[in-house]
């Protein structure tokens, strides 16, 4: 779950979220950014109970892109696409930069998983010159 080991709190505030029903319309949500991902979490206005069950993760594992849509009167539109083609349209007021954050957590984090495939590489790399280097000095007696 990316509240809990997702890291450290970056961001927390407001972002509305267009809704997938029929009439779209635009919904409050408690938003939550962390390294690993965005948590939306309904409105305060609804029980707590309800907040824990109904909590959404946006992780970044699964992100594609964050597209800055449009800039009208005070708010910003932007859509955050996920890897499997799924579209979330938000928006939030332009002086918040909700967009920016996100776009730039998002590729942080898949500088850091890059980073860490290299390493992982490298180590099997490493362990198959060791083991073969063990097999031919076995060899060579």
């Amino acid at each position: 779950m990316l509240e809990s080991g997702g890291g450290a709190v970056l961001k927390e505030g407001a972002l509305e979220k267009r809704s997938d029903g029929l009439l779209q319309l635009w919904k409050k949500k408690r938003c939550v950014l962390t390294e690993e991902g965005l948590v939306l979490h309904p409105s305060k206005h609804h029980h707590h109970h309800e907040t824990a069950c109904k909590a959404k993760e946006l992780h970044f594992a699964n992100m594609k892109t964050v597209d800055c849509v449009e800039r009208k009167g005070k708010y910003v539109y932007f859509t955050v696409v996920m890897s499997e083609g799924r579209e979330i349209d938000f928006r939030c007021p332009q002086d918040e930069g909700w967009n920016a954050e996100i776009t730039l957590q998002m590729v942080q984090y898949k500088n850091r998983q890059a980073i860490l495939a290299v390493k992982s590489s490298r180590q099997k790399q490493q362990q198959l010159l060791v083991v073969s280097a063990q097999k031919m000095l076995r060899n060579a007696q």
